[in-house]
């Protein structure tokens, strides 16, 4: 089967749907059973952004992709053409923009309540990355339940128990720097609870820092780095206002990290019994959450180590029979 697939989001972010997209590609490149063919276009530039949207997504792409002769094409983001291409497989990581449409850029708003519900409809099959996005695809983009598939994340090699350590007391917080990943109040919990919050994590928007009293921020770091961070942490608190799956919270797990989540919706599916939830909405909370993870460190390490179940060749072998499916 020849696949083709836009890569473009590799040049446009390192965070979940990157990392989505780069252990796919891994490992769909291993299979004998597929040629994968890669698309892209631009950078992470405004500019770039907005001519893709406009121009290579609903014309240039379709039409490249006829050209390659691929039996089917694979938009990993809600971004994709409207029409005139080869079968149309979609996944859908999350649907925050729809959820909490004032915590993004404008045009990132218009651009989504406009044009995904017409991509995700016009594809043959949809990818959800987890339960709860499936419902939220039906839900909120109006796509047939039978059009859905649940084909979950999974984390890299580099995140293991064994390994180096960061030192110190800390409390460990990962995402993009952006209003829904409720840096502030994890900030301010972290103060309650008497250690350093370290962040990981792009600049993003919305005027969000990670910076000021008890609070620094490392910026991106690499995937060894980030492991050594998660294995040395109390905690990884990662209380998200919206998620569609979590991957810090799969990367804290395999390192044996314990973790603080948000109670309901795709981190608690996520996390299947393995962290401690908390009201996202609460300080307090989220600091008695921090000092009940580190008191049952041993038994969350033990737990999040046993959840591990999640690999990119079952995920590549998951999205293959979706390929099939849709061609």
């Amino acid at each position: 089967m020849r696949v083709g697939i836009d890569v473009s989001p590799l040049a446009q972010t390192r965070a979940g749907t990157a990392r989505h997209l780069k252990g796919l590609l891994r490992e769909l490149e291993r299979r004998p059973d597929v040629e994968v063919r890669r698309f892209e276009f631009g950078g992470d530039r405004p500019p770039a952004t907005v001519a893709r949207e406009l121009a290579w997504y609903p014309l240039a792409l379709p039409r490249a992709a006829r050209r390659a002769g691929v039996d089917v094409l694979h938009c990993p983001t809600y971004r994709g053409p409207l029409r005139d291409g080869p079968p149309l497989v979609v996944t859908v990581h999350d649907l925050a923009v729809f959820r909490h449409p004032d915590a993004f850029p404008p045009w990132t708003r218009t651009y989504s309540r406009l044009v995904v519900p017409l991509v995700a409809r016009t594809a043959r099959c949809v990818i959800a990355v987890s339960e709860f996005t499936r419902r939220e695809v039906v839900e909120l983009l109006r796509v047939p339940e039978e059009r859905v598939r649940v084909v979950p994340n999974a984390v890299d090699d580099e995140f293991r128990p064994d390994g180096p350590a960061a030192e110190g007391d800390y409390v460990l917080a990962v995402g993009t720097l952006e209003p829904r990943k409720n840096l502030e109040r994890v900030g301010e919990a972290a103060r309650r609870a008497g250690v350093e919050l370290r962040v990981v994590g792009a600049r993003g928007w919305g005027g969000v820092s990670a910076n000021g009293s008890g609070v620094r921020w490392l910026g991106e770091l690499p995937d060894e780095e980030l492991a050594r961070l998660y294995r040395g942490a109390l905690c990884l608190a990662y209380p998200s206002l919206y998620e569609g799956f979590g991957i810090p919270i799969l990367e804290a797990m395999a390192c044996g990290a314990p973790v603080v989540t948000s109670l309901g919706g795709a981190t608690e599916e996520v996390a299947g019994g393995a962290a401690v939830l908390v009201d996202p909405l609460d300080p307090a909370a989220i600091a008695s959450g921090i000092e009940e993870a580190a008191a049952r460190r041993d038994e969350l390490r033990r737990l999040g180590l046993e959840r591990m179940r999640f690999t990119w060749p079952e995920v590549a072998a998951a999205t293959v029979e979706v390929y099939r499916e849709a061609a």
